[in-house]
């Protein structure tokens, strides 16, 4: 899966390839959606990660997941009012 995440750059007079993300994923009613996080002051959040390796260290190996291209992941959130996006993040459990 890690070689279909390889892009090339562009060249010129060339529009550069849309950014390539693993999305961590759950089953919805029809098929997988994308799982939805909160930030730390409670607002829905998209995540996604730019490596298989980045998304299993945070969110474990049994994490089901796609690759999707950013543009792609916006349009799918955005109707349900998520209109951030953090790539790489580390969760974490807030302090006690």
């Amino acid at each position: 899966m890690e070689d279909a995440l390889r892009g090339d750059d562009a060249g010129p007079g060339e529009r550069p390839r849309a950014r390539r993300l693993c999305v961590p994923v759950r089953p919805g009613p029809g098929g997988c959606v994308p799982r939805l996080f909160r930030t730390p002051v409670g607002d829905r959040t998209a995540v996604a990660f730019s490596a298989p390796a980045r998304l299993t260290e945070v969110l474990g190996a049994a994490q089901p997941w796609i690759v999707l291209a950013e543009p792609a992941l916006r349009a799918l959130v955005e109707p349900l009012g998520v209109r951030e996006l953090r790539i790489d993040a580390a969760l974490g459990a807030p302090v006690a």
